[in-house]
């Protein structure tokens, strides 16, 4: 009999000898052996800590130049990059194309799948060409085997266009990558429950990674106070209660009156804050976040701590 390589040198394509025998396991045990494995990620993540910092400094580099955050990605690393974008608006109050989401085979991709548009190597460029990326923006990357042609096209030609770029991957990256990539974050999960099944390990940790990117670049920028979101759009009756919470709990109101303050403050939270803490009018307290970039804390003092 002839020997024969299966291997693979992607990480995320290699077998998992801790759940060869996952066929013939009971419910809990698959519960078991899937959240062991998941129980890796958390760790590995922070193993890129610095790079993730690194990527968080040019991300907002970039929206302070008037540029935006671009993802590009195919299938699942797609998917979770147009999630990110999707959920900043409502989260920061920022538009929606600050945080854009590209993902291979277009929206339609989203809901179902489309998996041999990850290799169409001019989608990558071309995508790259109609969401007019500029030197002023930063594309990152996603690609979970490190190796998706059209994530390789696509960073290719937004670093031609002068954009800076950043690769997820979970895997070793590809060397043209690494050597033009201004940031590589590199979180290898090892080996999928499911072999070479990135929804797993890898989509578990580049979601974690995404989260990080946005929410650390948003907070930079001021749309927080403490660890309260005061710049979220309130599109829901949830969110209008959260609004209401926050302006209760940072001015010491009743729920009439912050009602009242982000009435009088066209809908912006940030903005009742500072009315009500400061005794000011909306055209004040909007002149006053400004001269302090957007932060709250300087123009109120610090936030009510949080109870024990």
């Amino acid at each position: 009999m002839t020997n024969r390589d299966f291997s693979d040198p992607r990480a995320t394509e290699q077998r998992n000898p801790r759940t060869e025998r996952i066929d013939v396991a009971s419910s809990l045990e698959i519960v078991d052996l899937m959240n062991g494995e998941d129980a890796t990620v958390a760790k590995v993540v922070r193993g890129e800590r610095e790079r993730i910092a690194a990527a968080i400094e040019l991300i907002v580099a970039a929206f302070r130049a008037g540029g935006r955050l671009v993802y590009v990605g195919a299938g699942t690393s797609g998917r979770l990059g147009v999630l990110d974008a999707t959920e900043c608006p409502p989260t920061f109050g920022v538009p929606p194309t600050l945080v854009v989401g590209v993902i291979a085979g277009g929206y339609p991709a989203l809901v179902k799948s489309a998996e041999g548009a990850e290799d169409d190597v001019n989608a990558g460029g071309a995508a790259m060409d109609t969401a007019a990326v500029t030197n002023r923006d930063v594309v990152v990357g996603i690609a979970a085997s490190g190796t998706t042609p059209y994530v390789r096209m696509a960073l290719s030609r937004a670093q031609t266009l002068g954009a800076k770029t950043i690769l997820v991957t979970c895997s070793t990256p590809p060397k043209v990558l690494a050597e033009t990539s201004d940031v590589i974050i590199n979180p290898i999960v090892g080996p999928e429950v499911l072999t070479g099944s990135t929804r797993l390990k890898a989509g578990t940790a580049t979601k974690l990674v995404l989260n990080m990117l946005t929410t650390g670049a948003m907070i930079r920028l001021g749309k927080v106070y403490g660890n309260l979101m005061v710049d979220l759009v309130a599109l829901s009756a949830k969110l209008h209660d959260r609004g209401e919470r926050i302006v209760m709990e940072c001015c010491g109101a009743s729920r009439e009156e912050a009602r009242d303050a982000i009435k009088r403050a066209e809908g912006s939270v940030k903005l009742a804050i500072v009315m009500a803490r400061r005794k000011v009018d909306a055209a004040e307290a909007r002149r006053l976040l400004e001269a302090a970039g957007g932060f709250v804390r300087p123009v109120v003092g610090d936030p009510p701590v949080v109870s024990r």
